[in-house]
Parts: structure tokens; sequence; C-alpha cells
């Protein structure tokens, strides 16, 4: 990788951590927030304690105020990044004119779990020759609003950032050189052979505990076994394994430990398009927990055998559906979702707006009734029991769903105009199906099984009647359009009758929305955003499904070789020219898409010749 030693903004030093691709950020968890790292060794991200708090380092979103904690050598340096093999504790190589030195980073656990602070643990090894580091954190605003301060006592220099306090911990040799105002600084020479360790410990409105450096250091040691355990766990030795394994590994950083939530992704704002005719707006906050998301992602947990992470998910959706019906979204503690609002800062490179909240917590949306049922069906598929309350829940959402799908909604996309959208109908008829069955294999109460399929039946005839256009041999975005959407794609998965429908739909989708192996996710989306990566991986699944195996196997490798070079993390989106990210990142149903593409390729016989 280039020196990260760029250029500031006219009349200003470079911001740590600020404006790199969004490909060169690599993420930290610890089951209950993440941290991105940028290539200059500056942690850009980090929302403290829990993953949709507001941040304490935000140089990501707010290069003036957001604040930064960097480890960088002094003078000019090239950075090699990597994770630990099957683990999410990275290795960053700074290479200089005198000397090589690894920082290894963690956001750390314990043997026993989650630690009850939030501690990220940073490692200095020397590799060769003599280096000299500078370190430099820089507490954040919290999204402008509060004034960082430090507060010296005996037992150290706090800091506080609103209700959030810490330390600044420091192995010997490190040797601090500023405590004022918002910003700690120090510096450290290290030689071949020699380490240094360096960690914050942070909490919200409680008495913090001040562990060793020697335990902090340990524990690095600790979590990347705890990495690897868990991985070696995972049910998956099918093709292109090592992009599954690390999306496994993306998907369990975004799995909220306190409740069993899976956040869609650990960054607001990031935006889907920018440039030349794409700064939209289109800047969301994607930390919550949609229905979509979590019920794909326990799906595919469930195909590479991570059922714990999946019981828990599961168990999450049941409890706050029976709680509070079917919303499209909820807090990672399982609250309502709160609409969104407006933070006044630049944004990342300037894009605006930048939001907390998320207005489609107001929506409605089919797909919702889909999603969970698909979910509950494969949950008891691989041998797992519904409870009575759960199994209650599931009835009550089949009626609701029987009763609602000729309702117009905003669709699986989230748009702002509600119309009668072919995939929502789709996902309706999907819900009445799985529910059909769930209650015929005694699952679920069978008490209104006759009336469910009825209306699964309706619903089919209502697509065919409505949404077919003999034009352009395909189903469409919603009925009296010729626009297409790429989500139609999943009925494949979801087994919705008209195969060779289906078949014809898919060549349309790659005709109009396609630029190569990505997608845009529907007409006229190419002028405001990126190409949906997920929608790549759901191609690839269902071209293998209708025996179409060549093609799928070349959209997936091709859709993986074209993204710009990183960690292994994905975004929501890609720029289909250069192979950017654009979007929120980690993004969990860029992962999971994945994972399910890669699982269906193992699964299921090839079918087809070669070139499909």
């Amino acid at each position: 990788m280039p020196s990260p030693d760029a250029p500031g903004r006219a009349g200003h030093p470079p911001v740590a951590g600020a404006g790199f691709p969004i490909q060169d950020y690599a993420a930290l968890g610890d089951g209950r927030s993440v941290v991105l790292v940028a290539p200059d060794g500056a942690v850009a991200w980090w929302c403290v304690p829990e993953m949709d708090s507001p941040p304490l380092f935000d140089s990501l979103l707010n290069p003036d105020f957001g604040g930064s904690f960097q480890i960088r050598p002094e003078g000019p340096f090239t950075a090699e990044r990597r994770y630990r093999t099957d683990s999410n504790v990275l290795d960053t190589v700074f290479v200089t004119a005198t000397g090589r030195v690894r920082l290894t980073e963690s956001l750390n656990s314990s043997t026993a779990g989650r630690l009850p602070w939030c501690e990220l643990a940073r490692r200095l090894e020397g590799i060769e020759g003599t280096v000299t580091l500078r370190i430099r954190a820089v507490f954040g605003t919290r999204g402008d609003t509060v004034s960082p301060w430090l507060q010296p006592t005996p037992n150290g220099c706090v800091f506080h950032a609103g209700p959030v306090l810490g330390l600044l911990r420091c192995s010997d040799g490190v040797r601090i050189v500023e405590e004022e105002d918002r910003t700690i600084a120090a510096s450290v020479t290290v030689a071949a052979g020699e380490r240094a360790t360096v960690a914050l410990l942070a909490g919200e409105d409680e008495p913090l505990g001040v562990p060793a450096v020697a335990d902090i250091d340990a524990r690095i040691d600790v979590s990347d076994e705890a990495w690897r355990r868990w991985a070696e766990g995972l049910r998956y030795d099918g093709p292109h394994r090592a992009a599954v394994r690390r999306s496994a590994l993306a998907l369990k950083l975004l799995l909220y430990s306190p409740s069993g939530a899976i956040a869609a992704a650990a960054t607001t704002s990031l935006p889907e398009g920018y440039g030349a005719g794409k700064d939209s707006g289109k800047n969301y906050d994607y930390r919550f927990a949609w229905i979509r998301d979590a019920g794909y992602t326990v799906n595919a947990f469930l195909r590479i055998g991570a059922m714990p992470e999946a019981k828990a998910a599961f168990s999450w959706l049941m409890r706050h559906l029976g709680e509070h019906g079917a919303q499209v979204l909820y807090t990672l503690r399982g609250d309502l979702a709160p609409d969104e609002t407006g933070i006044e800062v630049a944004g990342y490179r300037g894009s605006q707006p930048v939001r907390v909240g998320n207005a489609a917590a107001l929506q409605h949306q089919h797909g919702i009734y889909g999603d969970i049922f698909e979910t509950a069906a494969l949950f008891v598929a691989d041998g797992n029991i519904l409870d009575q309350r759960s199994a209650g829940v599931l009835a009550a959402l089949a009626d609701a769903c029987a009763d609602g799908w000729r309702r117009k909604d905003a669709g699986i996309w989230e748009l702002r105009e509600p119309r009668h959208y072919t995939m929502s109908k789709i996902s309706a008829w999907q819900a009445l199906a799985r529910a059909v069955e769930l209650a015929e294999a005694g699952h679920i109460p069978a008490t209104c099984v006759p009336r469910w399929s009825r209306e699964r039946d309706r619903i089919a005839q209502w697509i065919d009647e409505n949404c077919w256009s003999e034009a352009k041999g395909a189903y469409t975005f919603y009925p009296g359009t010729d626009r297409l959407d790429a989500a139609l794609i999943l009925a494949v998965r979801f087994g919705f009758d008209g195969r060779d429908r289906l078949s014809s739909t898919l060549d349309a989708i790659r005709r109009e929305l396609g630029r190569g192996p990505y997608l845009y996710r529907y007409s006229g989306a190419e002028a405001e955003e990126g190409a949906f990566l997920a929608c790549s991986f759901w191609l690839a699944e269902a071209l293998w499904d209708l025996g179409r195996c060549g093609e799928a196997e070349a959209v997936f490798s091709g859709a993986l070789d074209g993204l710009a070079p990183g960690v292994g993390i994905l975004s929501e989106m890609v720029d289909p020219a250069t192979g950017d990210f654009l979007g929120n990142t980690p993004q969990g149903l860029s992962h999971l898409s994945l994972v399910h593409a890669a699982c269906t390729f193992r699964d299921a016989p090839r079918r087809g010749k070669a070139g499909g």
C-alpha cells in the first residue's frame, strides 16, 4: 500500500484516519462495539461503549473535531496490512527507511467472554532495524454534542467525553509528551526483537477497572485464539473457502452479544454515491437490526454451522416481534428505532447529510413476513424446535400477512413512495407458503391453514396477472411500469412458481441493470448510487439454482475479482468502473449474501454445461 502521508486540505495538515477510500478501513470488534482503523494507523471510528453509541473517535465523518487514536512511524512509511488467519485481530507492518515494525490490534475479550469495559489494545513489535513511532489520541466530540477534557489523577490521566471516560495505558518505554486539553501524545522507539503495548480503556457512566498492561497485552493473544477457535467450528469446506470464512468473521463482528441482535452495518452516513452527479444524499444510519438482515444472517449462520449465533439472533427476532409486532427494524437492545435526524458535521469526504436514526423505522414492508418465515423454516429444518410462544407469534404474523398483502408498502429498498412492489408481493407469497408448510409439519398452530393456502394462491395469481411484462420478458418493479428490480432475483431462492419466467427475468435484469458482474438495485439507480454488492451474490446463487452453473461461478468470481484491494471487509455498494467501495461498512447483507451463494454452490449438485 502506498504511503499514507497524503497532503491535507489546503492550509491544513493531514487529518489522521480521514478521507481514505472506504475499502482501506479494517474493522475490529468485541461483540459490543466496532472499531475502524485507517492505513495511517489511526482509529477513525469507534462508538463507545455500544455499536450504536455516539462515536468517541470520528475523524471518518468529522475530520475537524471527530478525533482519532493514531500510532504511526515518524517520517515517511508504507503499510502492509492483513487479518491474522481466521481471526479479527489485525497485523500492520510499517516499513520505514530505518526499519520495520509490526502493529497488532485487537478489541479485546477475555477467556470468559466480553470484558465489562472496552479495551482497545495495540502492540508494537520490532522486526528489523529501529523505528520511532508517535502516538496521539485526540478525543472526539461525539457528533459535536460534548467537549472532551482531561483530568489528572493519582491513578492516571483520565479522559472524559460526556458520560464516557477512560485511560491511555502504556508499557515501559513509551514516553508521554503531552496531556493537554483533549489530546494525549506519546512516542516510543522499538528495535528488532523489542515490543511495547499501548491501549485505551473506556466505559460509560460506571467505575472503570484498570488492568495491568501485561494483562492487556496477553489478551491480544487470548482474543486471537478465541476468534480462531470460533472459526474452526464453522461447517464449511466448499468453494471460495477463504472468502466465506472472512465473511463469517465479519458477520460475527456485527452480532451484538448483549442481546443477540445483528446490526446491518457498523457505521452511519458513508455515502452510497458521490462525485459527478451522484451526491444524492443517500447517507443513512445502519447501526440497527433490520428484520430482513437479521433473518438472512440467521440463515447464513445455520448453513455454516454457527448454531449459537443463529439461535441467539433468532430468539432475539421472535422476542421483539412478539413485543412490538412486524416492524422493519429495531435498536440493538430491541426497542423501537428512532426516526432519522441530522448532525452538522462535515461528513465523509464532505458528503452530506450525516444522519442518526433511520426513517425506515416508520415504514411498512411486506418483506418482513417472508424474511421471518423463511428463517423459521430453515431453523426447524436444521433440527431445531420452536417454543409455543414463538409458534403463536408466527401464526399471528401469518394472519397479518394474509390480511395485509393487498396494501401498498415501501418495498425491500425502503423507497419513499408506497407502491404495489412485485417483490413485496412475492415476499408475502413466500411467508404464507412457509406458514402452511410449518403448520402442516406441526411446528405452528394449524387453525388457519386453509385461509393461508387460499391467500398464497391469490398472491401468485395476482403477480402473474399484474406484474409480468411480455415486452420485457420479465417481472417488473411494480404493475404498469417497464422498470426492473434486481431484488426479484431472490424469487428463485424463495421457490416462487415459474422457473422459466424467473430465468427470463434474470436475463432482463442483467441486460438493463448489470455492469459486468455488478448490478444496480433498480432502473434509474445508476444515476444516484453504486452497484449493490449483495445483488451479485444473489445473482450467482440464482443462476446456480436454475442450472446455469458456469454463469454463476463467473459472476461470483468476477464480483470478488473486481473489488478494489482491501483486507476482506465488504461495504454495501461498489463503483463498477473502479471497484471502489460505497456505503456503510462492514455491511452484513454483502457478507451474508456471499455466504449464501457459496453454500448453494456447495450443497446443490452441479447442473448445466460449464458455460451455463
